[in-house]
């Protein structure tokens, strides 16, 4: 199994529309498109090699019970109820298990029927335009002398890992539980993308909130659930593996591929630690930015607040003068009344008299807004 390390992104492709829960569709076999076909691949095995193809199901059946020690692995992609339904009766498939493998939209995990282990796993594709990541489901039945893989999404390749392993008859030779461990490399595998993606929107995200970018709240809360779900679908592969490893001795699995299952354990569980790490880095994030908007608004409240006391002062000294020259103004406007009757008209310090009151009410105004710093 090759060392861990982050793979650099390929272009990604747009994801496929979500499974249906089993194929509607009414024309036979082989009317359909290939891509659209639930038979993908068999094949019959002997010693770690392809020694028949057959070409439907039931020759499939044939081949498998007309000559002992060899082993069948089926790959069927959205099969049609009946179909899995065929399948079941001839593998002897406990009903719960296909019935989760007909409606999909299942948790990862492992169960044991008897002889047959039915594991359900997660794969995981980053869509870098989009900056989500998509999952495919794929059900795993798991049988003495058999392989029975439903593939529910475009993920995981499932043709990459058959090549793998016929290009490798000696693991290959090690029986079911071989091919169960190429697939759970595979999809282990398949995570190194995405968390280099999900790396990189953390990193530009940590850039836009110091640089008070406007959306990028919406764009860690999105991005945080992501991180969820993937969450989700990594989390209970390291329950799996754990429930393997404990069988180990009890189901007499051989000693190399214990090995190599401990090995794609340790690299899940380095997926994992990555996912947590994610998730509190982001929680920690949504905190600086929501302390960083809460202090560019009070920093806004205080300017607002600071022009509003300018503006205050200025309308307290555009009223003080107003009141000081309404004084001259009032007494002025007295004495300008055409009256004969007026005391002060005849007078003859009249006018003196005028101007310092005038004067006097003027600079009594000025002192009393001046203590009272209005002037």
């Amino acid at each position: 199994m090759p060392e861990w390390r982050p793979r650099s992104l390929r272009k990604p492709r747009q994801a496929a529309p979500p499974a249906p829960e089993h194929s509607m569709d009414p024309r036979s076999e082989d009317e359909r498109p290939l891509a659209d076909r639930p038979l993908i691949d068999t094949a019959i095995y002997r010693d770690g090699v392809r020694v028949a193809t057959p070409m439907s199901l039931a020759e499939t059946y044939r081949h498998l019970r007309r000559e002992p020690g060899t082993m069948a692995w089926i790959g069927l992609y959205r099969p049609a109820e009946e179909e899995l339904l065929a399948a079941a009766d001839e593998f002897d498939l406990h009903k719960l298990a296909v019935e989760d493998a007909i409606v999909a939209h299942q948790r990862p995990k492992i169960e044991r029927y008897g002889d047959t282990l039915f594991v359900v796993l997660r794969a995981a594709t980053y869509v870098d335009e989009a900056e989500e990541v998509s999952f495919g489901e794929l059900h795993l039945f798991i049988g003495p002398n058999f392989v029975l893989t439903v593939r529910h999404g475009q993920s995981p390749d499932m043709s990459a890992v058959r090549r793998r392993m016929e290009e490798d008859p000696d693991l290959l030779r090690r029986g079911p539980e071989a091919v169960l461990y190429a697939v759970l490399d595979n999809v282990v595998d398949g995570y190194a993308p995405v968390i280099a993606g999900l790396q990189n929107d953390i990193d530009e995200i940590e850039t836009e909130v110091f640089e008070a970018e406007p959306h990028v709240s919406r764009r860690i809360y999105e991005l945080t659930r992501e991180v969820i779900e993937f969450q989700r679908a990594t989390q209970p592969l390291l329950t799996i593996l754990r429930n393997l490893e404990a069988g180990f001795d009890k189901y007499g699995i051989d000693e190399e591929l214990q090995r190599y299952l401990r090995d794609v354990a340790d690299h899940a569980t380095t997926v994992g630690e990555r996912v947590d790490g994610f998730r509190q880095l982001l929680d920690k994030i949504l905190t600086v930015n929501a302390t960083m908007v809460t202090q560019a608004q009070n920093a806004e409240m205080q300017k607002m607040t600071e022009a509003s006391l300018a503006q205050n002062e200025e309308v307290k000294k555009i009223s003080a003068w107003a009141a000081i020259l309404f004084a001259p103004t009032l007494i002025g406007t007295v004495y300008g009344m055409n009256f004969d009757l007026m005391p002060e008209l005849h007078w003859d310090l009249g006018y003196p008299f005028a101007v310092i009151l005038m004067a006097a009410v003027c600079l009594t105004l000025y002192t009393i807004f001046k203590r009272r710093n209005w002037l």
